[in-house]
């Protein structure tokens, strides 16, 4: 599918995020990008927040956003596609792998990451992005998708992008 004359490139999952302000944000970046936004549930705001509108800006038009009530739901609207897990737990740094178009980047809420129980059974494709010893927890969510994604779409060398 195509929306403002630009392929989707990439899928950015965001499983039961919190911060109304992170969601925003990486919607502005699917909205600069091409990629597919997909919200599973349960959410930790309102989709009518003004936080996560202003955040947004008035780009909202420019992304498909799906909504899904579990991450077994996506999983299996899409069961061809590769899926990559980010987690501070992941073995193997996010510029280990060669992304391809359709590919799905999925993170956790912000407090807490994604839950062992799809880590587990996804190691292989459980990544991380390498940060200092002691010095935080993770990085800010909006942050970590950017950065990931801009690698993925960066190894395709930026199809559709100028």
């Amino acid at each position: 599918m195509y929306i403002g004359g630009v392929a989707h490139l990439m899928h950015i999952v965001l499983v039961e995020p919190e911060i109304p302000a992170n969601t925003g944000n990486i919607a502005r970046t699917c909205a600069a990008t091409g990629a597919v936004l997909h919200l599973v549930r349960p959410l930790g705001f309102s989709t009518d927040d003004k936080h996560l509108k202003r955040a947004g800006l008035d780009y909202w038009h420019l992304v498909e956003i799906h909504y899904h009530d579990s991450f077994y739901e996506l999983r299996q609207l899409y069961p061809h596609h590769r899926f990559y897990f980010f987690s501070t737990r992941g073995s193997r740094l996010y510029t280990d792998v060669s992304y391809g178009p359709d590919d799905f980047l999925v993170f956790g809420k912000e407090t807490q990451g994604l839950p062992e129980e799809l880590l587990a059974p996804n190691r292989e494709y459980v990544l991380r992005i390498p940060m200092r010893p002691g010095t935080t927890r993770s990085l800010n969510l909006a942050n970590s998708v950017a950065l990931v994604l801009y690698e993925a779409l960066r190894q395709q060398n930026f199809p559709g992008l100028r």
